[in-house]
């Protein structure tokens, strides 16, 4: 086994996480505000065409 293996598994068989296994945190928020601000556009958006349609 190379050391690479050694280290990716750790002493206890489970894979431990990286810095580079995973997204920036500010990246993360980003995305996440930004699906969140998209739904709440697509609702209003939704709401419009539904009151303007009513008779």
């Amino acid at each position: 086994m190379s050391d690479n293996a050694t280290e990716a598994t750790g002493s206890t068989g489970a894979k431990q996480f990286r810095e580079e296994d995973r997204a920036p945190m500010g990246m993360t928020f980003r995305v996440f505000i930004y699906l969140v601000a998209v739904h709440f556009i697509v609702a209003f958006f939704f709401l419009l065409f539904y009151l303007g349609g009513a008779k």
